[in-house]
């Protein structure tokens, strides 16, 4: 026992220590440390993967989410990440992955487009895509507002970004084959291209966009006319035929053409955004626009075939208007079917110049006292024909002096001229008039008489042949007397050697009375005294 008291008596005292306690428990370290590696992670992704935008397509034909790329210049740019239909089930919305430092090209105006292979006028785009697939266009728009929501365009811009040129816009009732892409030439050299084309609401015309490139588009006056292009232009006149065409590209896939007038005033280039009129050709584009044009109304009782809205309205082969509207009426007491034609007439381009009338004047006046004088003189209208080969009709006015006496009756609208009837009408009428007069004609009698005259024609050739037979026999006995007359005359037969012989002594007495007479001449007193010895 004592030696367990000394051992523990050495056993220094034990002394409870205070503990120090930290605010923190290091379990909470891990924990608060990941969050902050999250927090980096998620701020460097978000800086890293750029903004998040949404594209409107009408179709997904070549979308597909993930693999998808929007390119700008060749260079990507984002990426498609999701394809859903839109509420309405009318479109495609998909939500687009911008690369980072994007955030500028996301403007107001910014397109979009779906890069694929198309052929559009002249242009052939897009065939890279048939292996490595289609990919979203990008063209960044100089809008200084900022957007995250697009619709894409259906087709994709002709000329983009960067092209140094203006944009000018047309107007035709038709389209003809025009499309995107289409040539644009100036003085048979392209120019430019079309970018864009679409229908008015009410229907009426085309509002065509072109785009004309530097330094070609300083050509373009307000004074400049545009016309179709399209195919061949074939003129026969008198100077013979004349093939016009700007291009081998134009016959195949159409063209704009455009020229400035080099006569009148050098007028200043026109703005970008100006309209123009787009004319079927180039002579139509040439021609001198209507003042003050008139509608009036023509009466035909014949055929009007080849006969079109459109087609020219002349004064002695000099055009004054054109077609308007075409018709048909019956006349419900007689029956008698007409062709009522509707005529745009511009009563200026008769040529007709009004002395000492101040510019303001009232042309009407004047105007309906000129129409009634050339009636009065015999004007009238009439269908001809334009060319045999196509068929066309033409309305044509001229004098005809002999016409019946006529007037014109301003108080219907639209008043209304006088016609005749055309050539070939007259030539009809013609033919008519001569079979109604060989139907009056007795045929029967005629034909009767005809028949008489031919039994006693034939009674006379009877006749005629018995004096044949007659003349046959006398011509015999002639040729019989010839014979025997050859042989009487032949260089052997007995008469020619008697006559020959006669012939010789008549010689030789003309020989002796010669010699007799000589004599006598010679020696005159022989009568009385006789020969001498």
């Amino acid at each position: 026992m004592p030696d367990e008291r000394s051992q523990s008596s050495h056993v220094p005292e034990a002394r409870p220590l205070s503990r120090r306690r930290t605010r923190i428990s290091l379990v909470w370290v891990i924990p608060i440390i990941a969050a902050l590696v999250g927090v980096w992670v998620a701020v460097t992704r978000i800086e890293s993967e750029g903004p998040s935008i949404t594209i409107v397509f009408d179709s997904a034909e070549g979308l597909e989410a993930g693999k998808t790329k929007i390119e700008y210049k060749g260079v990507e740019v984002g990426t498609i990440d999701s394809i859903q239909l839109a509420p309405d089930h009318q479109r495609v919305i998909t939500t687009a992955q911008m690369a980072p430092k994007t955030e500028d090209f996301l403007r107001d105006d910014t397109r979009f487009w779906v890069v694929r292979p198309r052929v559009s006028g002249a242009n052939v785009t897009g065939l890279g895509t048939l292996i490595s697939g289609s990919y979203i266009g990008m063209e960044i728009g100089n809008s200084k507002r900022n957007k995250r929501d697009f619709v894409a365009l259906e087709n994709p811009p002709v000329v983009t970004g960067g092209v140094p040129g203006r944009f000018f816009v047309l107007q035709s009732p038709n389209l003809g084959s025009l499309d995107y892409g289409t040539p644009v030439f100036f003085r048979r050299f392209q120019v430019g291209e079309v970018a864009s084309y679409v229908l008015d609401k009410d229907g009426r015309r085309f509002t065509i966009k072109i785009f004309i490139k530097a330094p070609y588009d300083q050509y373009v006056a307000q004074n400049t006319r545009f016309w179709q292009a399209s195919g061949i232009d074939m003129q026969l006149s008198a100077s013979g035929l004349s093939v016009q065409t700007q291009s081998l590209l134009s016959i195949l896939i159409g063209g704009i053409a455009f020229e400035t007038p080099a006569s009148g005033p050098v007028l200043p280039a026109a703005d970008e955004n100006s309209v123009f009129p787009l004319y079927l050709s180039r002579t139509q584009a040439y021609e001198p626009p209507p003042r003050n044009p008139q509608m009036f109304e023509l009466i035909f009782n014949q055929s009007v075939r080849g006969l079109e809205p459109g087609a020219p309205v002349e004064l002695r082969g000099i055009k004054v208007g054109q077609v308007v509207e075409i018709r048909s009426q019956i006349d419900a007491r007689t029956l008698q079917f007409s062709a009522p034609v509707i005529i745009e007439l511009d009563a200026q381009r008769l040529g007709v110049k009004f002395l000492g009338v101040t510019q303001h004047a009232d042309f009407a006046p004047l105007r309906r006292r000129v129409i009634d004088s050339l009636v009065a003189h015999g004007v009238r209208a009439q269908l001809q024909t334009g060319s045999l080969l196509t068929g066309s009709a033409l309305v044509a006015f001229d004098f005809f002096p002999s016409a019946a006496p006529a007037s014109v009756d301003w108080s219907q609208n639209p008043p209304e001229l006088p016609t005749i009837p055309g050539q070939l009408q007259a030539v009809e009428e013609g033919l008519g008039d001569i079979v109604t007069k060989l139907g009056k004609l007795p045929l029967q009698q005629i034909g009767a008489n005809l028949q008489k005259s031919m039994a006693d024609l034939d009674l006379t050739l009877v006749t005629a042949r018995g004096s044949l037979e007659n003349l046959n026999t006398t011509l015999t006995s002639a040729s019989t007397t010839l014979t025997n007359a050859n042989g009487l005359v032949g260089p052997r037969s007995e008469q020619i050697q008697q006559i020959d012989e006669t012939l010789q002594e008549l010689r030789r007495a003309a020989r002796s009375i010669r010699v007799l007479t000589d004599y006598l001449e010679q020696h005159p007193e022989s009568l009385i005294r006789g020969k001498r010895g």
